[in-house]
């Protein structure tokens, strides 16, 4: 069974795509040159850039890479976290030809000079001396690293050199041969490597996904030809850049010309778009659950006459949201009330956001269809997207005109789903990766011969195209009594339950009954702690304390009526301490590392089976 999405669009505009990636930056300078292309912070105030200022700076930075030598294809990494002088770094390898390899800055010492030196990157953009104390480390790991380029860290020189002085570097370059950096683009073939993605993983060492700039430039354009995203549209842009959904949003950004505010820092999420005002933004589940959760939770604490209005409130946007997609008309009372209710509980809610959002855009992990729900009876529309690394990031995606709550959303135009066996998901189109690095055996695993994308995850596709995730072939499990479960919808459907949640992980596998650990969001707990006596406690303290254990053990009950009863959760335990990417049990795009984390609580799994 194949579905092709978006009936409306005439998939023929795969034929006629730009190039390559950098063409598509520098096609945008010329199109755009004095509208705002980015605004990034400088201490508490926003500094704006056009796309022409833009240009010129990616143009010098690229010649300067030309100098050093750089030739076609050969890597440069960047490890850093997100901010404007990533983009500028990435747009400069685009526009020198070369390929960017990708480091998260949380990624270990270890692991970094593995994915430098796998990748054979010639030249290294390190954000601060925290990671060219990494580089510096393996130096004797790393034969083919010639320079390191720093945003904010010591220079000495000679090996280690400032953004600057790349600039000055090129400078010097340009006025020998002028005309250079586009000269380099326009002669990049669409099948050159663009980038290199090390994928986390969950076990082994991280693959590197080989994606070409036909790629990135289909990413970009499918978006833009749907007629989704335009010139008046402000992007508030955190997510990682080491991760493909990140690169999608940059490629979006090329396709349509909006601007894109930057800030990595996820503690300021909130804080920023009161500030920004977007319009759209992307996000993994994770800061749409939390969100609803500190929501939730404050108007909880409020109690009296305010909470029963916020709840109230909800349950008729719930009601309104339902019939509305399922194109029945509102009666008139209801609506009376829900436009009353918006203007005076969920305006300020989407207050909260900025007050402009159109929409969201959720990826990288699944979400739950009762948050979306939730957000959608506020006005706040979440659009869940689903891809991997190994297809660019982006293989479906709901549209503001035409979405389903609980699915992921039709094929782009241009490409194509299918549903092999097993229900797997299958891809295929310009967007899949070449194959991994220096990995043909596992490449062989993961494409078929005739192009199809082995993705790993579970799914059914409705009679409209709509595709809907089950989860991964590999997450299964099958408890002793032969009954299968698939912990991935049990876990977000706690953390739909229980605000307080931040993870909710599953196993039972040849085992009798199903069991939990659970982790509680720390900031949500501290409020919880200044609202019973507790403030000032540890978080170990907190989730240890009789009320929070009965607290849970209410929401594990809520979950359970609402389960079959061999997947109910007959025993859980809280764990003392939230998982974090730092502690490894995290991948940097906020997935749960589920085998790290059975491996370190396997004796208190272990206990809920004895006696």
């Amino acid at each position: 069974m194949t579905a092709q999405a978006s009936p409306s669009v005439d998939p023929g505009f795969v034929d006629n795509l730009t190039q390559n990636f950098a063409l598509q930056f520098l096609d945008r300078v010329a199109a755009s040159g004095d509208r705002e292309a980015y605004r990034y912070p400088r201490g508490e105030a926003w500094e704006s850039v056009t796309w022409r200022q833009a240009g010129d700076l990616v143009t010098r930075l690229a010649a300067g890479l030309l100098s050093l030598g750089l030739q076609p294809e050969q890597r440069v990494g960047i490890a850093s976290s997100t901010r404007y002088e990533w983009i500028l770094a990435d747009l400069a390898v685009m526009c020198a030809a070369g390929a960017t390899t990708t480091v998260y800055p949380s990624t270990n010492s270890e692991d970094t000079a593995y994915i430098l030196g796998d990748s054979e990157c010639q030249v290294v953009f390190a954000e601060d001396d925290d990671q060219i104390a990494k580089l510096t480390e393996h130096r004797g790991d790393l034969p083919h690293l010639a320079k390191v380029v720093t945003f904010d860290g010591t220079t000495d020189g000679d090996w280690i050199i400032g953004l600057d002085d790349l600039a000055k570097l090129g400078d010097a370059y340009l006025a020998e041969h002028p005309g250079i950096v586009e000269e380099t683009a326009r002669a990049i073939p669409a099948d050159q490597l663009a980038t290199l993605i090390y994928t986390s993983g969950t076990t082994g060492r991280p693959k590197g996904v080989r994606l070409l700039h036909r790629a990135w430039v289909y990413e970009g354009t499918a978006i833009q030809v749907q007629d989704i995203l335009d010139e008046s549209d402000l992007q508030f842009l955190w997510l990682p850049m080491a991760h493909s959904f990140g690169k999608v949003l940059l490629s979006a950004q090329l396709a349509c010309g909006f601007p894109t505010a930057i800030d990595g820092r996820v503690d300021k999420i909130v804080d920023n778009l009161g500030v920004v005002k977007p319009t759209f933004m992307g996000a993994a589940p994770r800061i749409f659950e939390k969100a609803h959760g500190r929501i939730v939770t404050m108007q909880a604490a409020e109690g009296g006459i305010k909470e029963k209005l916020f709840l109230r409130a909800f349950d008729t946007g719930l009601k309104v949201g339902r019939l509305k997609r399922e194109g029945k008309s509102v009666p008139f009372l209801l609506g009376v009330q829900h436009g009353l209710f918006d203007k005076l509980v969920f305006s300020k809610v989407r207050e909260r956001f900025g007050g402009r959002v159109r929409f969201f855009i959720s990826g990288s992990a699944a979400l739950n269809a009762e948050i979306a729900e939730w957000f959608n009876a506020a006005g706040i529309l979440i659009l869940e997207g689903y891809g991997m690394t190994e297809n660019a990031a982006g293989a479906t995606v709901n549209l503001p005109s035409s979405y389903k709550i609980g699915t992921v959303g039709p094929a782009l135009p241009g490409s194509e789903i299918q549903i092999g066996d097993d229900d797997e998901v299958m891809l295929r189109g310009p967007h899949v990766m070449a194959g991994y690095h220096n990995l043909p055996e596992e490449t062989a695993k993961t494409l078929t011969e005739d192009g199809w994308l082995r993705t790993g995850d579970k799914g059914s596709i409705d009679a409209e195209g709509f595709l809907t995730i089950t989860g991964r072939i590999k997450d299964l499990f099958k408890t002793s009594g032969g009954k299968y479960v698939a912990p991935s919808a049990i876990e977000s459907k706690f953390k739909a339950i229980c605000p307080y949640a931040s993870q909710f992980l599953v196993f039972g596998n040849e085992r009798n009954y199903v069991v939990a650990l659970v982790t509680l969001d720390p900031d949500a707990m501290a409020d919880w702690a200044k609202e019973n006596g507790m403030e000032g406690a540890s978080y170990g303290d907190i989730v240890a304390s009789e009320p929070v254990q009965e607290m849970v053990k209410g929401y594990v009950e809520e979950l359970n009526s609402q389960l079959n009863r061999w997947e109910t959760i007959k025993k859980w335990k809280l764990l003392d301490h939230d998982l974090t990417v730092e502690s490894g049990e995290l991948t940097p795009s906020m997935k749960v590392k589920r085998n790290v984390v059975e491996e370190n609580n396997k004796s208190l799994i272990d206990s809920m089976y004895s006696g």
